[in-house]
């Protein structure tokens, strides 16, 4: 685990397509998966083949045409599943089965009416059943995030010797505190005799919000594998945002860790998902958000204008996004009226600007934002302007 790569396990197609509304149809789900090759993710999870015809054919064509990235299909520990995941996967350059369990008591309990040996020889023969037909066999243990960690360590151990070749410890509910995240995968780097045989991966969820936080808490404990979706879409409040995960590596890159992820794709590729989920993007998520690099605030747009970095820690450019917005509202100061009348161009002095300034604020207390047109005729208003060819 030496190695700083971290692989990015693409779900916007299986996991992401299960938020209400945002059904994919197969021509779709092939666009989206030929981008997400091209933005460089290294596995994509095509869809749940058992689950419909429809989801049987999207993978298997999306498995067509994928050259570089792992193409996965979902599975749970049933027979039937893994054959219909092996199927729809025949024509993948590289395949791979995503199989797995509830483990937590909870659900051996409610979900399974069985018992801890029981779950753990179910989980043992999915891998079997599921080797028949590729090698990368990816082993999740479902609500690893309530699951004692001795018994997550001894199913982990016996999945890894039956075949496993990564082995997904989901935050199935999101209910994990990042200490609590990064301690399980410490846990079993540290108890799991075989661990080495394996990639640890981090599937979090986000019904607390901290599905980011816990996936980067896993991997500086030991996983190398971080399973997210575009836009953070997926089951209930979502998964672990791809965009998010990606630049919080490169942000901290101190940390030794690197995805392939080309990061100036991430905004085109986030209207794309958005577009064609028809699922809009809040303002105010992180990276790829409109409002992500706008600055509205008086104090913050006289700091950005001096140094840009003193409110920003990444380039619009470095993620492909819009050029940074000064947006003027009744919080806005002199030096961004300033900035914005220039943009137009108009010249002011300082004396000026004091005298427009007074203007401005009548028309922002008015208004939710001050746009070009009401500068325009703040400024047509004002008989000392001087124009700037």
């Amino acid at each position: 685990m030496a190695d700083g790569k971290v692989h990015i396990f693409d779900t916007t197609l299986r996991d992401g397509e299960q938020v209400p509304g945002c059904k994919l149809n197969a021509n779709e789900k092939l666009e989206l998966a030929l981008q997400l090759e091209e933005l460089g993710v290294d596995i994509i999870e095509a869809g749940f083949p058992i689950s419909s015809p429809g989801d049987f054919k999207s993978v298997e064509e999306i498995s067509k045409v994928i050259k570089e990235a792992t193409v996965c299909g979902l599975s749970r520990a049933v027979e039937k599943d893994i054959e219909a995941a092996g199927e729809a996967l025949k024509y993948a350059k590289r395949p791979r089965i995503h199989t797995g369990i509830g483990t937590s008591d909870l659900h051996i309990k409610a979900k399974f009416n069985a018992t801890q040996d029981e779950i753990l020889e179910r989980a043992i023969q999915a891998v079997k059943w599921a080797r028949k037909y590729t090698s990368d066999i990816e082993f999740y243990a479902e609500d690893a995030g309530r699951t004692e960690n001795g018994y997550l360590a001894r199913v982990v151990e016996a999945v890894i010797k039956a075949g496993a070749t990564v082995v997904n410890i989901p935050d199935t509910t999101g209910y994990c505190l990042p200490h609590q995240y990064g301690e399980k995968i410490a846990y079993l780097v540290n108890n799991v005799p075989n661990i080495d045989k394996a990639i640890i991966s981090c599937h979090c969820h986000n019904d607390l919000g901290l599905a980011t936080a816990n996936s980067i808490a896993g991997v500086i404990a030991g996983a190398r594998q971080v399973e997210c979706t575009i836009n953070g879409l997926g089951e209930r409040a979502g998964n672990t945002s791809l965009e998010e995960v990606v630049m919080v590596i490169k942000q901290h890159s101190y940390m030794g860790f690197h995805t392939n992820v080309k990061t100036q794709m991430l905004n085109p590729m986030s209207r794309l998902v958005s577009d064609t989920m028809r699922m809009p993007v809040q303002p105010n998520k992180a990276i790829v958000g409109s409002n992500a690099f706008s600055h509205s605030s008086g104090i913050h747009q006289d700091g950005f204008l001096k140094d840009s970095q003193t409110y920003e820690i990444i380039t619009p450019e470095e993620v492909g996004a819009d050029s940074s917005k000064i947006v003027l509202t009744a919080r806005s100061g002199r030096s961004a009226l300033a900035y914005r009348f220039r943009k137009l161009g108009f010249e002011y002095t300082r004396n000026d600007i004091d005298v427009l300034y007074n203007e401005f604020l009548k028309v922002a207390d008015r208004n939710k934002e001050v746009g070009d047109e009401d500068l325009a005729a703040i400024a047509k208003a004002y008989q000392p302007t001087v124009l700037v060819a």
